[in-house]
């Protein structure tokens, strides 16, 4: 069945209700995407953030020992927001926003089947896309620049993530995918490209400043850890001073169980439930007082 997503002739934004149907339409849309273009939308995401990913590790490096740990943070913080801005504006499906599905399926107009599905495929691509940007990232040796100390950020940034514990990288994954999705929340407000972009800035800064855990940013950050570790040469670790031993913790088993699967889940709470199911509760449930959108006529403009 054809959905259409309501559109904004006014010169104003979208108010909360309105942004809770617009929600719901796109989340029905996703849903009902066909499995090779939403694999093909996610490898996208995958490298658009990972590509978000290789700014904020490159602005970041050897930065502590002329900026303090905040300010260097909230540059790597603003930096990594071109990931979602890419997701966003150019297109593409991002596991952790794709959690907004859940308003459509609260209201009955998407299947369990087809949003775990969906979660599924999109979960699968974006993997695939982080560590092919990561295979890619190895090959430039872009690691080895400013006599190593990208690679030393690189190493550092993967080891203090796989020695999180494993509700601290629960919690922390919850934070981080609140901001994510209300980031994602508030771009069903704008009405133009500017918008959007004003609407990720600040959320996305504030869950790299603050240390918060991103499944789809690890999948990049971990893989490109561990390439690292295991494929680079002598030089590179003389450079440095460290051995390869000193990052013996950044293994698969600890990428994976270790990290990916509590952060993950935390994402899911964050973004499904304390930002979805609330505010499907607040503007869509069925038992609630009506309210008379503002939106305009509808229209099959494709949003994400």
């Amino acid at each position: 069945m054809a959905v259409s997503i309501p559109t904004n002739n006014t010169l104003d934004s979208f108010l909360p209700p309105d942004m809770a149907l617009k929600a719901e339409v796109v989340g029905q849309k996703k849903a009902g995407m066909g499995f090779w273009n939403t694999f093909a939308l996610a490898v996208l995401a995958g490298a658009f953030i990972g590509m978000g990913a290789v700014f904020a590790t490159t602005v970041t490096a050897g930065a502590s020992g002329n900026l303090t740990f905040g300010v260097t943070k909230l540059l790597g913080g603003l930096v990594f927001s071109l990931g979602l801005i890419l997701v966003i504006v150019a297109g593409a499906e991002l596991f952790t926003g794709n959690n907004l599905i859940v308003m459509a399926w609260a209201d009955k107009k998407v299947s369990t089947k087809q949003l775990l599905r969906n979660w599924g495929i999109v979960y699968l691509g974006n993997f695939i896309g982080s560590i092919g940007t990561a295979v890619l990232m190895l090959y430039t040796k872009q690691f080895t620049f400013g006599g190593g100390v990208i690679g030393l950020n690189i190493l550092n940034i993967a080891n203090g993530k796989v020695h999180l514990g494993f509700v601290q990288a629960i919690a922390l994954g919850i934070l981080c995918n609140a901001l994510v999705c209300l980031a994602v929340w508030l771009c069903f407000s704008a009405r133009t490209v500017t918008d959007k972009i004003l609407a990720i800035i600040f959320p996305i800064t504030a869950f790299v400043a603050a240390g918060f855990e991103h499944s789809v940013a690890n999948m990049y950050f971990l893989s490109i850890g561990w390439l690292v570790k295991v494929s680079a040469p002598g030089s590179f670790w003389n450079a440095i001073g460290k051995t390869a031993d000193d990052y013996g913790d950044i293994t698969w088993k600890n990428i994976v169980i270790g990290n990916l699967l509590p952060v993950t889940i935390g994402n899911i709470i964050g973004g499904a439930l304390m930002v979805g199911l609330v505010y499907w509760f607040i503007y869509v449930r069925k038992d609630m007082h009506p309210f008379t959108p503002g939106a305009g006529e509808p229209s099959t403009h494709s949003e994400n």
